[in-house]
């Protein structure tokens, strides 16, 4: 029988201000709105997962993230010790999602592969419109496990656990993964950056950060046709995720 999973969000950095343009493309820019960066932990199967692993105390000073706090430490306040971790799945390799690798010692990461080649061998990654996006030493430590059982590089598709199937979903970035959780309320997602906010799968209106808008605007259509309702498919970087779930410790809420 497929176990049923719990999701909690956990907040390692924010408020930032922005544009509401920021967040849904070419919209709203005279609108000033929240953000908060999270990344996300699964429970209900023999082992803890977590969903990214937020940004390292060296990118969060470079950086200058308000109200950061290392997501390691954010574990500690539900009882899960970051070292223990054994599966992280990385939804894509920007900053804010990926460069805290280094804090999970003893995790195998999951990528999808063309993600992972883009921004560690295409030569358009070096160019300036992408090269603000991945994390250099982040990076090479994921290179640095290449070959080992550390390193999981995923080809589309792919149940890894029972009930945690990571879904192709590119258009943030060039192969982004989302994760499809079944839990007591049916198949949630963590879709990470495919959107910004739960208004963008409702509007059917991505952020304004992506590399491809109509791969963004079929990723929703997947995401939707797989999700069991609206309200479970979780975005990146939305206020309500953490202003408006059952709070479970300081900066964590419980998702579903």
């Amino acid at each position: 029988m497929t176990p049923e999973h719990e999701i909690y969000a956990l907040k390692y950095a924010g408020p930032l201000t922005s544009s509401g343009a920021l967040l849904l493309w070419l919209r709203e820019w005279e609108t000033t709105e929240i953000r908060y960066y999270y990344f996300w932990c699964i429970l209900g199967g023999e082992q803890p997962i977590v969903v990214d692993c937020g940004v390292s105390p060296e990118v969060a000073k470079q950086k200058n993230l308000p109200g950061y706090v290392v997501p390691s430490d954010v574990l500690k306040r539900i009882g899960i010790d970051a070292a223990e971790i054994k599966h992280v799945i990385l939804t894509h390799l920007h900053w804010d999602h990926a460069s805290g690798v280094e804090l999970f010692p003893n995790a195998t990461f999951y990528v999808q592969q063309k993600e992972f080649d883009f921004w560690l061998s295409d030569p358009l990654a070096k160019r300036p419109p992408f090269a603000r996006f991945p994390d250099e030493n982040s990076n090479m430590y994921l290179t640095g496990l290449k070959g080992t059982d550390r390193l999981f590089l995923v080809d589309g598709d792919t149940e890894i656990r029972p009930g945690i199937t990571l879904l192709s979903a590119p258009g943030h970035s060039p192969w982004l993964q989302a994760v499809a959780v079944n839990t007591a309320k049916g198949t949630a997602i963590i879709g990470s950056d495919s959107a910004s906010s739960f208004r963008s799968y409702k509007e059917d209106w991505p952020s304004c950060i992506m590399i491809d808008l109509a791969a963004s605007l079929k990723t929703y259509d997947k995401l939707r046709s797989k999700v069991s309702s609206l309200d479970l498919v979780f975005p990146g970087h939305d206020r309500r995720m953490l202003e408006y779930f059952p709070k479970v410790a300081e900066d964590i809420t419980k998702l579903v």
